[in-house]
Order: structure tokens, then sequence, then C-alpha cells
């Protein structure tokens, strides 16, 4: 149900000051139309090459084998090294031309090094309790290897002492978060992938501004890519004004950069290192229902209080940090977690960076179906899997494991939903039941198995999440709020529609037609 808000907030922006016109004929409009000269011209020089061809054919029919050769012998995932195998046997001079400059590392090389530097600095800035450890590898071996690979991957540790509060709703988180919000005294760290002017975040940025000047160190993140229609570029100078520090993570610039592939995807709030939200939420009026964009938006997200926020006031500031020569995390870590009495479980917030050779992301989520044995549950957007994770998930289906995804019933995206569509027949083959949410969206990232382990994050099954972006999530194990999850997803399911081979073979013909189009550059996108 839509809750009715009268007060709308704090708003810096006037009528007509966001929006894809003013984008185009403001400061980022000029970027970006020197950003298409220079593609333009890639093209072009692409172009030139193609026209020698007809008589270079022997030359290059023998320097795509060699790239054929090399790809094969990469340690490139093997869903992308397929999709450039296609590309460069289909267009040999132009594709390999292409993988060269992919590969180039143009423009993230620099960040690359940073965070990795910053990583290092901080990886022992929170140390592991051994007894945490010991007690959970007493209790489940499986589930205390797996808290061990986390905190390999970074500075990731397992906490006891935290309480976890489940939102079936991003209105419910909203109304939490903005009394939580009211009662900060130190510092707010907040770090989202979208942030619109609307009831949402005026409501958000009347306190943040409040906050400010009452002393409260107050510091806002968000993705370079709202800057496309949603927020100008002046924006972080317009928060400065009211007390608050912003920045824009990658902000477009006027020269090509791979490092554009890379986003911030991470919901992260956190409120004097004791509370800490994440989830699928974003700080726009569609995700608590107020604008309805795709029917009724199904998303969700989780309040930490207790020792695992710390991991989340770390993981902001090592992303702060990046354009900082200071580390601050020594200082920000010393104010002391809530004392939680009588929390159940263990809780493990952890980060995933696209820039490391480690797939954390999809490695959780792989674990858990590969140790379930009664169900996995899964609301996720975006279904666009590779080989491993496809097969993974058949394969817990075909041990005899319950697993159901539930989908969008109306999307947001006619691509990313018909790549969706060529997953469903050989899911369902193995015996894996697929629902789509008829009311609307579902933008909720959420796993839950066995009654005892549940992910809730930031992270979809799909390539841009699980290996292009900056993510974030929290692992659950025998917490309270996981009984809530599974009945948060029981009562979302019996909104939806199950899909069969039937639904699958009645399918339009141009969804059909392209998703296999596309799925050959799926990878890539």
């Amino acid at each position: 149900m839509q809750t009715d808000y009268k007060h709308m907030g704090l708003r810096l922006l006037k009528k007509g000051q966001k929006g894809m016109v003013h984008a185009i004929f403001s400061r980022f409009g000029l970027l970006l139309l020197l950003l298409v000269i220079q593609v333009s011209a890639l093209f072009g020089v692409f172009r030139w090459f193609q026209e020698f061809l007809p008589h270079i054919w022997g030359g290059t029919a023998l320097f795509t084998c060699v790239m054929v050769i090399y790809l094969l012998n990469s340690r490139i995932h093997p869903a992308p090294k397929i999709t450039w195998l296609v590309v460069i046997m289909l267009v040999p001079v132009f594709g390999v031309l292409l993988f060269l400059y992919t590969q180039s590392d143009i423009g993230h090389r620099a960040l690359k090094k940073r965070i990795h530097q910053i990583i290092t600095n901080t990886k022992e800035s929170i140390p592991q309790s051994d007894v945490v450890m010991e007690r959970l590898s007493e209790e489940n071996p499986g589930v205390a290897s797996l808290a061990h690979y986390i905190h390999r991957s970074g500075c990731y540790p397992v906490f006891a002492n935290t309480s976890v509060r489940y939102f079936p709703l991003g209105e419910d988180m909203f109304e939490e978060m903005l009394g939580q919000l009211e009662r900060a005294k130190h510092f707010i760290f907040m770090e989202y992938f979208i942030v619109d002017e609307g009831l949402m975040w005026g409501n958000i940025l009347e306190i943040l501004a409040r906050k400010a000047a009452e002393g409260v160190d107050v510091r806002v993140m968000y993705d370079g890519t709202c800057e496309f229609a949603l927020l100008p570029h002046d924006y972080p100078g317009r928060l400065k004004a009211l007390g608050i520090r912003c920045k824009v993570f990658a902000p477009v610039s006027p020269f090509v950069s791979t490092c554009y592939n890379y986003r911030d995807h991470r919901k992260i709030a956190v409120i004097d290192g004791q509370t800490a939200f994440t989830g699928g939420v974003n700080l726009a009026d569609e995700y608590i229902n107020q604008y309805r964009k795709y029917g009724h938006w199904k998303d969700t997200a989780i309040m930490l209080k207790g020792e695992a926020v710390r991991s989340f006031t770390l993981m902001f500031l090592q992303m702060w940090g990046i354009t900082e020569r200071e580390d601050e995390s020594g200082h920000f870590l010393s104010y002391p977690p809530l004392s939680v009495e009588g929390a159940k479980g263990c809780v493990i917030p952890y980060g995933d960076c696209p820039l490391d050779d480690d797939r954390l992301g999809e490695r959780v989520y792989m674990d858990i179906l590969n140790r379930a044995v009664r169900y996995v549950h899964i609301m996720t957007p975006y279904l666009i899997l590779g080989s491993e994770m496809e097969t993974a998930i058949r394969f817990a289906a075909e041990r005899g494991v319950e697993v159901i995804l539930m989908l969008p019933g109306i999307p947001d995206k006619r691509i990313p939903y018909a790549l969706a569509k060529t997953h469903y027949r050989p899911l369902l083959e193995s015996g894996v039941k697929i629902y789509e949410y008829t009311p609307g969206f579902v933008h909720a990232k959420v796993f839950v198995s066995d009654q005892s382990e549940a992910v809730v994050g930031t992270i979809n099954l799909d390539y841009r999440s699980l290996y292009h972006h900056f993510e974030c999530a929290t692992y659950l194990y025998h917490t309270d709020c996981i009984s809530d999850i599974e009945s948060d997803f029981q009562s979302a399911l019996a909104k939806c529609r199950q899909i069969t081979e039937e639904t699958v073979r009645r399918e339009a013909w141009h969804v059909k037609l392209t998703g296999c189009l596309m799925k050959v550059i799926a990878p890539l996108l």
C-alpha cells in the first residue's frame, strides 16, 4: 500500500533542471558530444582498416588464428571468452582492435592500483574474532569455510552480536531510515548508485542538511551515471553549500575510457558506526512506490545494528578514500558499536570489486546453491547467467533441492528481459521453478536457503553485477530475520504467475529472436 506523504522535503533543483533534455543542453551534453566524436573516430579507424581486408586477407586469417589460440589459453572468464571468439571470427580486424582496446585498461589502471593500495592498507583494520570463527566451525563447517573464503577476499570478518531487521518493501526501509538519521550524533555516510530529487531524497536531504548544521560529519557519494539525466554536474557543490561533503564516483569526462564499464552499484548508509542499511533500494521515488514506472516496485533491504556495522563503515571509507590522501578508517572505526544483547546467528557484510580476479558475489551464491539440502529461493530483477552459475542452479534442482526463481512480471529493460527468457527452458528441464511477479517489477536481490542462511544486497544475477560493478551484500546465518525473508518470499510468490514449458513456447517471436541474437554479446553488455 502506498503511503500518503505530505512533506516533500528539501529540493535543490528547480523544475526543468533535470531530465534528458536539460542534460543534453548542459555541460554534460558537451562532454557526451565529445565522447561520441571520439567513439565515431575510433569506428572510423576500424572501418579504414576494413577497406584493406581484400588485400591482406591471408595475413588477417593468420592473425585471427593467433588471436583465437591466445584467447583459448588466456585467463579470461569462459563466457566473455566465447563472445570475443565469435566477434573476432566474424569481424577479424574490428574485433581484434576492439579486444585490444578493452584489454588495454585505458582510464582505469590508476583506479585499479589505488583501490588495491587502499584494500591492502586497510585489510587488517577489523580483526576476525577467533572465538566467533571457532564457534561457527563447530556448528557448521560448510558455513565456516564460506566465511573463511569471504574474509580471505577482503577485510570482511564474520560477526556475532549483530541484530538484523528485514524490510520487505522500500517504503518500509525509508520510514525507519528517517528515524535513524534523526538520531545521528557523529557521522552519516551514504553511498548509492542512484540519487534523484523527489519525496524520498527530499526528506532525507532535509535531515542531512540539519545534521550537518549541527556539526555531524555528513558525506554522500553517488555513481556518475546519475549525471546522464537525474542530477546536474554541479550538484556536489549544491550539497557542499549545505555543509554536506559529496563525491561522484567515476564522473563522465570528455575522454573515452574503459573505466566507464565499472559502476558503483552499492547501496550503503551508515550512522555513527552503530546502524547500517543496505539492499536493493536506491534514493529515488520509484523505490518507495511514490512513482509507478513499472507497476508495483518490489524491493528489499536490511538494517544492521551492532558489530557488523563496522564492515560497512570501512567499505564506504575505502571507496571515499580513492581520491583522498589520508586514511580515516582508524578514526571512524574507533566509534564503539551498539551493544546488542540476545542477537542470534552470524553476519558477514562484504563487498565485491570488479578490478580483482575474485568473483566474490558469484561464488557466495554458488556456495549456497551447492550446500542447499531442502530449498533455495531467489529474487532477482535480471537473469543473464554464465555457464557456471546456470550449472549450479540446475544441479541444485537436479539434486532434489527446491529452487525457485522470482523475476519481474513487468520489465524495466527489454533486452535483459529477452535475455532472461533464453534461460527458461533449460532451467525448467532441470526442475527449477520460475515465477514472474504480476503486480510489477522485482528489484530485490535475495537468496534464502533451508531456513538457515540468506543473502540480501545489491548483487543481481547478471554479468554487470557479477563481473563489472562494485557491489555489496550481507550474508546471514541463523539470524532471526531469515524467517521473515522466507515469509516475504512466500507472500510475494502468491502474487506471481508460474512459468511453464507451454508459457515459454507461447512467448512472442520477437522476444525470442532478441534474446537469441543478444545472447552472443551478453557478457559484454
